[in-house]
């Protein structure tokens, strides 16, 4: 199961990280009439590597406009640049397009041309990071496997804007504007195979309606959450890295086995109110709860399988897999107790 889910993790990561060559090094020893091929229906503000037909580069030029796009591009890049509109007339010709980055523009909702992304049949990647939108923008193409919005003004996500999107493994909307009350029991609804959704550095009390059930990856950092509804996690039963760093979260706010969840490989609590570790699962591998109040470590209170038993099970029983602990920022003295070694017999790093 941890291997499956490290695969899937992976593919997310690899996805997420695109490998692009120094087009512009490999131009200088190309036959000009390769370039003049190439460069034909190029717009003059932008960039038309030879070595990479499919992809536009118009980035860091001052634009404050959307040039021409040729039929041919698959990947456009226009980031960091002054753009205020998406109008329809500039992709007309642009049906292949994967991949758009307009991050860090000047792009409102009102800027955008009614139905102008959704046209775009074959879009896979939608970076929209540092801009001034209010609202997610809709409607979307069916086709989009990952939605990027950070750092926009977000307050408000439209009823229905995900239904369609089925494709959708990411979805990015942290460091936006976002209440309790932008989140309903159907925000989510129509996101049957994301995989990653990262909701930090908003203005949530509460833990989010409704995650959809596949999400392996659940960021909530910098909110203001103080509760964990019970059994909250049954809910999204494939959760694997869970962040609730820099919250409100108490002892009283957390059930009794809360985090005893057997996906959860990877759980960070840290800059919290907690003062005692909360009950994990065996099969959890980090834990982060520095910074919180916690003054003191029970090995044998918090060993998630009975070390007598453990015991007797021998090495290759049913050991508790915690690799790394940190619990530095708290009030806990040195040195480490001697039942933590013995009942975490994996642990590879602890930070006090």
């Amino acid at each position: 199961m941890t291997l499956k889910v490290y695969t899937s993790l992976l593919l997310l990561f690899l996805v997420n990280s695109v490998w692009t060559r120094t087009v512009r090094q490999v131009y200088d020893g190309l036959d000009p009439d390769h370039w003049s091929h190439y460069t034909s229906e190029c717009p003059q503000e932008c960039f038309c590597p030879p070595s990479f037909p499919n992809a536009l580069y118009c980035d860091n030029k001052g634009l404050k406009e959307i040039p021409p796009i040729p039929a041919r591009i698959w990947y456009l890049y226009l980031q960091n640049n002054q753009i205020e509109t998406l109008p329809e007339k500039p992709f007309v010709n642009a049906t292949h397009l994967r991949w758009i980055n307009l991050n860090k523009n000047k792009i409102t909702n009102s800027g955008i041309e009614s139905g102008v992304l959704s046209k775009l049949k074959r879009l896979l990647y939608l970076f929209l990071e540092d801009n001034e939108l209010e609202e997610v923008p809709a409607p979307l193409p069916v086709s989009l496997e990952q939605l990027r919005l950070a750092r926009n003004k977000i307050s408000r996500i439209p009823e229905g804007v995900f239904s369609h999107l089925e494709n959708l493994t990411m979805l990015d909307l942290h460091q936006n504007s976002l209440l309790d009350s932008a989140l309903q029991s159907d925000t989510f609804q129509g996101l049957n195979n994301l995989m990653q959704l990262n909701i930090a550095k908003n203005s949530l009390k509460k833990m989010p309606l409704s995650i959809p059930a596949n999400t392996l990856q659940l960021f909530l950092d910098n909110n203001s959450i103080e509760v964990i509804p019970e059994n909250y996690f049954s809910a999204i039963p494939k959760v694997t890295f869970l962040r609730l760093n820099y919250n409100k979260l108490s002892d009283d706010g957390i059930p009794a086995n809360g985090f005893n969840v057997s996906s959860i490989l990877d759980l960070q609590l840290s800059h919290n109110q907690l003062t005692k570790i909360p009950p994990i699962n065996a099969h959890l591998e980090h834990l982060h709860l520095d910074h919180n109040k916690i003054k003191s470590v029970n090995g044998t209170q918090i060993c998630p399988v009975s070390i007598a038993l453990e015991e007797d099970y021998g090495y290759y029983g049913n050991v508790p897999r915690l690799r790394y602990l940190r619990l530095d920022g708290n009030e806990i003295q040195p040195p480490i107790p001697l039942d933590i070694m013995i009942c975490f017999r994996l642990l590879q790093a602890v930070v006090i």
